[in-house]
């Protein structure tokens, strides 16, 4: 194959190899070795790999390949995420990268992205140099982001191959579940959304974890997560009249997060329960709306400005050669929802008859 000619700044040098030296020695231009390292679209993976082959061969340092300024980033969301529901969790995440952003420079775009999406055809109309995934995708739509050659960085998320940023899920849930111990309760339940996101499956390991190391024994029926096609409201209001409804009933409820425990602990009460004399509610996240509500919930506080942030610095550090999984920790705020029970009182059935 010819030579092309050689573009000015692609001469890149790491010891005493040199990007002409792999081009030499796999047959192709420097440009088509250069956009090959910084995985770059426009190659064949049998292109891209022969080049690989030959800058391992020759000894080429990649972790120290110069790599493109980053001036514009898409801030993806998947289309389950952008409800009202998830607002509160999600909007400080995005004003923290877009401080970030604009502190570096960088220009932001949003994007709502879903599996049916021409997702090719809305990359090129942002035409973004960087991805920042917030939340949950399926692991088919990451296949396809990463096809598109940018760097990609996750929030609130973690995937084979990827870097990326959370909050301390297991070690919140475990916190929160251990506090729960302390004040009395002997049956939690974990009230989980969908267990393929990865931040539900965590915190469910947390409070697991918590229970074991208290000497309970778990009961199978107090775990229960959202079934398939339901939103976050009926979600919740399955899950909990489930709970409510076992022959032993929780004394607590942990749910995945502020908004499903609100949900759960307003559905409990219009069964007639009081709460956290029959029923203590634990979240996490600490949206807004916890401490605002009757009574205040005791969550964990994520810093969700710090979290965005965090990922806009990982990204523009992203090196597919040294892929890194940050952990950003939680605080457990404790508030009136999880008071500890008297010592005088023995715990209720925690079941009432419906009004």
């Amino acid at each position: 194959m010819a030579m092309k000619p050689e573009k000015p700044g692609s001469n890149e040098t790491v010891g005493n190899v040199t990007i002409r030296d792999i081009a030499r020695s796999a047959g192709v231009s420097v440009g088509t070795v250069s956009r090959a390292l910084k995985n770059q679209p426009g190659l064949t993976e049998e292109t891209r790999q022969q080049i690989q082959a030959a800058a391992d061969r020759l000894g080429y340092d990649r972790s120290k390949l110069q790599r493109s300024r980053i001036r514009r980033v898409a801030f993806l969301l998947h289309r389950q995420h952008n409800t009202l529901a998830s607002s509160p969790f999600f909007s400080p995440i995005l004003h923290g990268v877009e401080e970030a952003c604009r502190r570096e420079g960088i220009a932001l775009s949003f994007l709502s992205l879903g599996p049916a999406d021409p997702i090719a055809e809305q990359l090129r109309l942002h035409h973004p140099d960087a991805l920042l995934c917030a939340g949950f995708f399926e692991a088919e739509l990451l296949a396809v982001l990463r096809q598109s050659g940018k760097p990609i960085a996750l929030i609130d998320a973690k995937a084979r191959g990827f870097t990326s940023v959370n909050p301390d899920h297991r070690g919140g849930a475990y916190a929160v579940t251990r506090h729960l111990i302390e004040s009395g309760r002997k049956r939690i339940a974990y009230l989980g959304g969908w267990p393929a996101h990865y931040s539900i499956r965590e915190r469910a390991q947390g409070y697991r974890q918590a229970l074991f190391d208290a000497g309970i024994l778990a009961d199978p029926r107090l775990e229960t997560f959202f079934q398939p096609g339901t939103d976050l409201e009926q979600g919740a209001q399955e899950a909990i009249e489930f709970l409510l409804d076992l022959p032993e009933p929780p004394d607590a409820v942990f749910a995945f997060n502020d908004s499903t425990a609100l949900i759960a602990m307003h559905a409990a009460q219009e069964r007639g329960l009081k709460v956290p004399q029959d029923l203590a509610f634990v979240g996490f996240d600490d949206i807004t709306a916890a401490a605002m509500s009757r009574p205040p919930l005791t969550t964990l506080r994520i810093d969700k400005e710090k979290l965005g942030a965090e990922g806009v610095r990982l990204l523009l550090q992203v090196d597919p050669a040294n892929i890194t999984d940050h952990v950003l920790p939680v605080e457990l705020i404790t508030r009136d929802s999880s008071a500890p029970l008297a010592a005088e009182r023995k715990p209720s059935s925690g079941r009432k008859p419906r009004p």
